[in-house]
């Protein structure tokens, strides 16, 4: 059986960009495997140069060997995913692995997320993880159910999530949420695993309870590992499409330009022991410089959520990823209309697992450090937003703090304009999304606002001039009765997911169908341009009506037209025509090329007009003017050459006739 510690051999490797020799294999104990390496590791805004030395007996670890001069704290990890697919099972398994493996309350659980502490890990990861050769003081997991926790949140201009696990179910593949999620992390440049889960529906697995994946991938025989491998790739190939290259995270060779798949199993464990590997050897190696804080500074957060908990009123779910944050605390917190600046009241964090569903939910502390969930309550929050900053003043200047807060919150404000759709979202990030989404859409905003759907929103979106832009786009948020009730009344459409990319194409669907049923109504009430010729020896009724064949030479041409003769640079109208006959069937029009009988009421055959003669529609100005500017790509292209020919006669008398 191959040594399961040859993939976190090769992992680390190509991780240092160190090319194995071919017969290196990390069971050959007489083999010593020493590489100096010197390069330059690039990701979103950063560059560090390292030299790495890995020799027998490393593991994937290998301290950073970048030197840190402040506190650091723990990498805050954000579990993205579609529905269904596992996230909060994963998280549940971590938080249970943890658990069984660490001593009693050696796991934290925080407002919002769970910190695993760095002898946690080791334990969970086996052999795989040496806490003596990590800085880096465990993984701090976001784990609000249902919460968008890292697409809505920012920090300081940036992702709050520090690393991402994108968490596939094997055998759907991508969804709509998945799609998302790589679209985020894509635009926001962060780094992520993705964790290839439920391994263990392949039909015929062989379970082996929490063991890393390559050796429980071992276990198993030859036709489950190929069903396997086929979903995997399966997988690769998608994220392929998404323009990510990726392998499975043993194959990779240079992370620093491939996605590393990491085959797990939320119910049995199987593979969790390597995803904490990967999350702390990526963490370790990539951002310890960024991990680095001043524990003892004043505490800086983001909102979570708002929420009212009974005996203390509105309070703050936050997620604390710089400083310190103390009871008494002045802070200064992201409002709705001005920056609120209030003193924490009480901080409190949720009883430990053993005691959590006794009748007191929440400890209160005196402190709380970096990078911590945990819950704020103070006066005056009922303005705060969900994704907000949140600031300890400290010993600076409040005034200081609360520019520092409004110039956050204005690398989010939203540009709107005179005429476009309302939009509300449940975090300050995801509307910040949002709206470049319906940017990038060409779609314009003229409100955009944090919070649920209210009436005053509906208002607002009956104050529009087009109609396509009478319409509300909620992101993840409620919509209130009474502005359901409302939007019924005004007539306001409303559109509401909790996928961005979705709710975007389903209002351009709208549009799209708004405005095809516009054209058709258009089209058929405006005249058609065309030209006919009146047949040699086709006369079948002289007048009252004159009935004769024609041939239609371009354009449309259909009942109740008027049609005339260019005479010079004028149309002489000589008639309308009144109805159209092919092969003795009535029709209401004919097309370029039709041979049919026309019935022309008004002039008389051999005095008005004459066979061979060349008849026009009598094309309005307005019409005209119309066709040219709005309909001329709906329009075939022998009735735009109709058109055009019509147009240059009736400019050479007018030059500005329809336009």
């Amino acid at each position: 059986m191959r040594d399961p510690r040859e993939g976190f051999l090769a992992f680390t490797a190509y991780r240092y960009g160190i090319q194995l020799p071919s017969h290196t294999h990390p069971a050959h104990g007489t083999t010593r495997v020493l590489a100096c390496v010197t390069m330059e590791l690039y990701d979103t805004a950063r560059s560090v140069r390292v030299t790495t030395v890995l020799s027998e007996d490393s593991t994937m670890s290998d301290a950073d060997t970048t030197e840190t001069t402040g506190d650091l704290r723990t990498p805050i990890v954000a579990v993205l995913g579609h529905v269904d697919h596992g996230k909060t099972s994963l998280l549940d398994k971590i938080r249970g692995s943890a658990v069984i493996e660490g001593e009693a309350g050696a796991i934290t659980q925080h407002i919002g997320a769970t910190a695993v502490p760095l002898d946690v890990v080791s334990e969970v990861a086996g052999s795989l993880v040496d806490p003596t050769e990590f800085d880096l003081p465990g993984l701090l997991f976001i784990d609000t159910p249902g919460h968008h926790s890292f697409s809505t949140l920012r920090s300081r201009g940036g992702a709050l999530a520090d690393i991402a696990i994108l968490v596939v179910d094997v055998n759907d593949g991508f969804q709509p949420q998945t799609e998302e999620a790589i679209r985020i992390l894509k635009d926001t440049g962060t780094p992520f695993v993705v964790a290839a889960n439920k391994i263990d529906t392949v039909p015929g697995w062989n379970p082996n309870e929490d063991s890393p994946v390559q050796q429980t991938y071992e276990a198993q025989s030859d036709r489950v590992r190929s069903d396997l491998d086929e979903k995997l790739y399966e997988l690769i190939g998608e994220l392929s499409d998404a323009d990510f290259s990726s392998d499975l995270y043993w194959r990779v060779q240079d992370f620093q330009s491939n996605i590393g798949v990491i085959p797990v199993s939320a119910e049995t464990g199987e593979g969790v022991p390597d995803l904490l590997t990967v999350l702390m050897g990526l963490a370790q190696r990539y951002m310890k410089a960024e991990m680095e804080v001043n524990i003892d500074g004043p505490g800086a957060g983001t909102v979570l959520e708002v929420k009212d908990e009974q005996g203390f009123g509105t309070t703050l779910d936050v997620i604390l990823y710089d400083g310190t944050v103390r009871q008494g605390d002045q802070i200064v917190v992201g409002g709705k209309n001005d920056p609120i600046v209030t003193e924490v009241r009480a901080l409190l964090k949720p009883r430990e697992l053993a005691e959590i569903r006794t009748e007191k939910r929440f400890d209160d502390v005196p402190e709380m450090q970096a990078a911590a969930g945990l819950k704020i309550a103070a006066p005056d929050l009922d303005d705060a937003m969900a994704g907000a900053p949140v600031r300890a003043v400290g010993d600076r200047d409040v005034e200081t703090v609360v520019e520092e807060v409004e110039a956050e919150l204005a690398e989010v404000a939203v540009e709107t304009e005179e005429e476009g759709v309302v939009v509300k979202a449940d975090t300050l990030g995801s509307l910040e999304a949002l709206v470049n989404a319906l940017e990038e859409a060409e779609i314009p905003v003229m409100s955009a606002e944090v919070g649920d759907v209210a009436p005053r929103d509906v208002a607002m979106a009956t104050t529009v001039d087009e109609e396509k832009h009478r319409v509300l786009l909620g992101f993840n948020v409620e919509v209130l009765a009474a502005a359901e009730q409302k939007a019924e009344n005004e007539d306001v459409r409303l559109f509401e997911s909790d996928v961005i990319y979705q709710l975007v194409e389903e209002y351009e669907t709208f549009v799209d169908e708004r405005e095809r049923e516009q054209k058709e109504a258009i089209f058929e009430n405006i005249v058609r341009p065309a030209r006919f010729r009146i047949l040699k020896d086709h006369t079948f009724r002289q007048s009252d009506p004159a009935v004769v064949g024609v041939e239609v030479v371009s354009g449309t041409l259909k009942r109740n037209t008027p049609v005339g003769r260019i005479e010079g640079n004028e149309l002489d109208r000589v008639g309308v025509v009144k109805g159209i006959q092919d092969q003795g069937e009535d029709v209401d029009e004919a097309r370029a090329g039709n041979r049919v009988s026309v019935s022309i009421d008004g002039p008389t055959v051999g005095r008005d007009i004459e066979e061979g003669d060349e008849l026009w529609v009598d094309l309005p100005e307005k019409h005209a003017k119309v066709l040219e500017q709005e309909l001329a790509e709906e329009i075939p292209a022998d009735e735009r050459e109709a058109l055009k020919a019509y147009l240059e006669i009736q400019r050479k008398r007018d030059p500005f006739w329809g336009k």
